[in-house]
């Protein structure tokens, strides 16, 4: 795939974002009501509790890389998803962060594949952008959620986190780690025969109750509304700890999980024609063909953190971390029209809707990635300033190993899935090894001025080495590079009241590739300069038992790779270098309500991302493709008194219109999605039940859900159709 491996908007359309935004900056005015009743938190012992995240602004955030202290009070954009949000969601995948946050959007999402995501208008990078309890991990791969507690999001240049990673920001998995005595059994189903079963069991055992375990199992049946891709998927997660004493805590996990599933290719333009996705079935699946074979993903996790207590104010950690990961990557693969001998569409489909249809198969993709931070943070105090100091050593590495691939012409497909075409998975094309080490150091204090001011520091120093070599062919085009990098970050923030937070911040981040080690590049497996990205922020941030809200200004800029010459089949004839800027400028007004009965999450962004600087003229003032200019979302809930335990859930998005080509051209068109669900709880002595029903794409929308461009060709996905789905979960 594209990332699968190979080589006028209506004045109506106009005006609803506005509207909306509206709508959310009034909500921010609303006087705060009642407060919800909480989940409960859960909880251990005084002395080394475990941590667990919720929504509540009171709630620490280990993706904002300052200890403890709450998202309310960070001079940053984080944000916490709990698992009882994306249970009520219908959420099982990264892809569904989309649905929540007017920053995040689709960046090529294809069913049954990974999830990729844009923040702020930049692509993550799944090998550098992703963390799993605050380690590295990569995202390469079907990421399941059944023994995740939350999901975290940091907005923005994340180099105060990351040695290497895209603008963006970051995306960290909680793990669920074991709390008191809890049973949880769940079952459920979506149409078209989709059904899942998963168990989440938790004991503190010992006569101190010392000794904690939780399990998470889940299994799984596809079968979307998505045609010919039916698959399987399932999980085992065990997670235990030892409080071995007051001062020091023990916790290992384990995670084995497996997905195979046929994915989903994008459709394309015909020709130089955007088509009309009214017309198109989104049941339609191109990867059809008698032997297409299911994508499978199988992973294997592991981690062992100690925690040690030093005195009052001081602690220290070590956590080391494995992950393992085999993938059989296949798919009947439709890339760009042959026409005739003299007519080749190479970033669309024919304007007919045929297509050329290659075999693609590389089959026992083997990545390791192992992590290990030792890592000190307290507080104390000296000429009368407060310091809440963090510092350490990350080490990382990365190695990926890979047989040859197939990549084979194997004749004319069409929009309409026909005709059969025979199978070629000969071996045929080259693949590329790849090794990775980094060693990072650094150091973070939030340092507190008076009663009102507050300064934050970070400094993080990176030292890195990469490798990389292909396999199945004589011309290997080896490559080795080391580069050492630094990234600062500074904040200041002032509390207007208690409850109250203005914030302004700088900070940078750094990403590091070399020239692509082809014949037609003079600079071939050179490394480049790094893209040093800078980011300032400047907003407002309110805490409180019945309102979490803020509003911010961003200013993102880094520098833009081009390719220079005339880049054809004679060798040296291309160079790639540095040219402009890459900016986006954007405003975000989140907001969560809670108050008794109900609540409303809602978040909105404007968004202006623009080709700056370049030496061709024509390219300044591009917009880069598949970015939305606009987006709003909103969650709703809201519990009937006249009917005791059951609460009404209504979610809306909406996102602007889509540059389709580089040249913008074209553009696909805004599109606004209803989401629908109810929860209904029952009490039963003890023991408790919750129902879950939801209808997805409430009216059956059809729409281009996003537009990825990728190897210079055009990615058009359709909004899913309307899915009905219902579980029922069992807490003994």
């Amino acid at each position: 795939m594209a990332i699968h491996k190979n080589p006028q908007a209506l004045p109506a359309a106009q005006a609803l974002p506005f509207a909306l935004s509206l709508i959310a900056a009034a909500a921010l005015a609303l006087p705060a009501q009642a407060q919800t009743a909480a989940s409960p938190a859960q909880t251990s012992s005084n002395a080394l509790p475990a941590v667990t995240v919720s929504g509540s602004s009171s709630a620490p955030v280990t993706v904002g890389g300052f200890g403890d202290l709450p998202v309310a009070k960070l001079p940053l954009q984080a944000q916490v998803i709990s698992n009882d949000l994306l249970n009520d969601l219908g959420i099982e995948a990264t892809s569904g962060l989309t649905r929540l946050d007017a920053s995040v959007g689709d960046a090529y999402n294809s069913l049954g594949y990974v999830s990729y995501l844009k923040v702020r208008g930049y692509d993550l990078d799944n090998r550098f952008n992703y963390r799993r309890d605050g380690l590295p991990i990569n995202a390469e791969t079907a990421l399941l959620m059944a023994n995740k507690g939350s999901l975290e999001l940091l907005k923005g240049t994340s180099g105060i986190q990351a040695g290497t990673s895209a603008p963006g920001g970051l995306v960290n998995y909680v793990v669920k780690r074991p709390t008191g005595d809890l049973t949880t059994l769940s079952l459920g189903a979506s149409e078209r025969g989709t059904v899942q079963a998963a168990l989440d069991w938790s004991r503190r055992l010992g006569d101190a109750k010392q000794f904690g375990l939780r399990v998470n199992a889940m299994a799984a049946h596809l079968d979307p509304e998505l045609r010919d891709a039916k698959g399987q998927r399932r999980l085992l997660a065990v997670a235990g700890d030892w409080r071995a004493s007051p001062e020091l805590l023990v916790e290992a996990e384990l995670e084995l999980s497996h997905q195979h599933q046929p994915s989903q290719p994008g459709f394309s333009l015909l020709g130089n024609r955007l088509p009309d996705a009214r017309a198109i079935d989104p049941r339609t699946n191109l990867n059809n063909q008698d032997w297409s074979q299911p994508v499978a993903f199988d992973g294997q996790t592991a981690s062992l953190r100690v925690t040690r207590q030093l005195g009052a104010d001081w602690s220290a950690r070590a956590h080391l971390m494995t992950q393992r990961l085999v993938t059989d990557d296949r798919l009947a693969y439709p890339f760009g029209c042959t026409e005739s001998a003299d007519i080749y569409w190479p970033s669309s489909y024919c304007p007919n809707g045929n297509f050329d249809l290659a075999d693609f198969r590389s089959e026992n993709e083997r990545r390791r990635s192992d992590a290990a931070e030792l890592s000190v943070q307290g507080r104390f105090a000296t000429a009368g300033l407060q310091h809440q100091l963090g510092a350490g050593l990350l080490l990382t590495r990365f190695k990926s190993r890979f047989q040859g691939q197939a990549y084979n012409a194997v004749g004319t497909g069409n929009i309409s899935g026909l005709p059969r075409l025979p199978a070629d998975p000969t071996l045929n094309d080259a693949n590329t090894n790849r090794d990775e080490r980094s060693t990072e150091l650094f150091l973070r204090d939030a340092i507190q001025i008076g009663t009102q001011w507050q300064a934050w520091l970070g400094l993080r120093h990176t030292r890195l080495q990469r490798e990389s070599v292909r396999v199945n062919t004589s011309d290997l085009r080896a490559t080795d590079y080391r580069q050492s990098l630094t990234t600062p970050w500074l904040g200041l923030s002032y509390a207007i009241n208690p409850q109250l937070m203005a914030y302004a911040s700088w900070g940078e981040g750094i990403q590091s590739e070399v020239a692509p080690n082809r014949p037609r590049y003079s600079n071939a497996g050179q490394p480049l300069p790094a893209l040093r990205s800078r980011q300032w922020e400047v907003g407002l941030k309110s805490g409180s038992k019945t309102v979490d809200w803020s509003v911010n200004w961003f200013d993102i800029s880094q520098p833009a790779w081009r390719d220079v010459g005339p880049c054809n089949s004679t060798p040296g004839s291309c160079e790639r270098r540095i040219d402009g800027t890459q900016d986006h400028q954007g405003l975000e007004a989140q907001a969560d309500f809670k108050w008794s009965g109900g609540g409303l999450l809602a978040s909105a962004m404007q968004l202006k991302a623009r080709r700056n600087g370049s030496a061709d003229p024509a390219l300044n003032g591009l917009r880069p493709a598949n970015v939305p200019q606009s987006a709003v979302k909103l969650q709703a809930r809201q519990s009937l008194p006249q009917l005791p335990g059951l609460q009404l859930m209504a979610g809306l998005a909406y996102e602007g219109r889509r540059a389709v080509l580089p040249d913008n051209s074209l553009f696909i068109p805004s599109w606004t999605r209803l989401d629908l669900g109810a929860r209904y709880e029952l009490q039963l002595g003890r023991q408790l039940a919750v129902l879950r029903v939801g209808v997805d794409n409430a009216t059956n929308r059809r729409a281009w859900k996003e537009s990825p461009y990728q190897y210079e060709h055009v990615y058009l996905y359709p909004m899913a159709p309307r899915t009905w789905r219902a579980s029922l979960e069992w807490v003994l």
